[in-house]
């Protein structure tokens, strides 16, 4: 099996303003077991359409189930607020990796 540098690994939204499911075409690892963990408990809203070890993995999902947020930055003191609560509320700074 291929292995995809972090570069390689591109992932394609084919949405429209239908009521047909959005397509995911991805060779993102982690975005695959994603999709493939709401294909075996949701079957109804996730189907794997065709999985391709050059090419990537290709989804049919109930767009009801894709969200994309768009933020704007924190503003300096957005973040000075925020940092002085979690030191005040006892939580460490950066970010633990699951």
């Amino acid at each position: 099996m291929y292995k995809f540098t972090k570069k390689e690994r591109d992932t394609d939204i084919y949405y429209n303003q239908s009521d047909e499911p959005m397509q995911i075409r991805t060779n993102d690892p982690k975005l695959i077991r994603k999709l493939k963990d709401l294909n075996e408990d949701y079957p109804e809203l996730c189907q794997l359409v065709e999985e391709d070890e050059i090419c990537g993995s290709y989804f049919d999902v109930d767009k009801r189930r894709i969200s994309i947020h768009v933020t704007r930055p924190y503003s300096e003191e957005r973040r000075r607020k925020q940092s002085e609560w979690a030191k005040q509320n006892g939580l460490k700074s950066g970010y633990k990796k699951i």
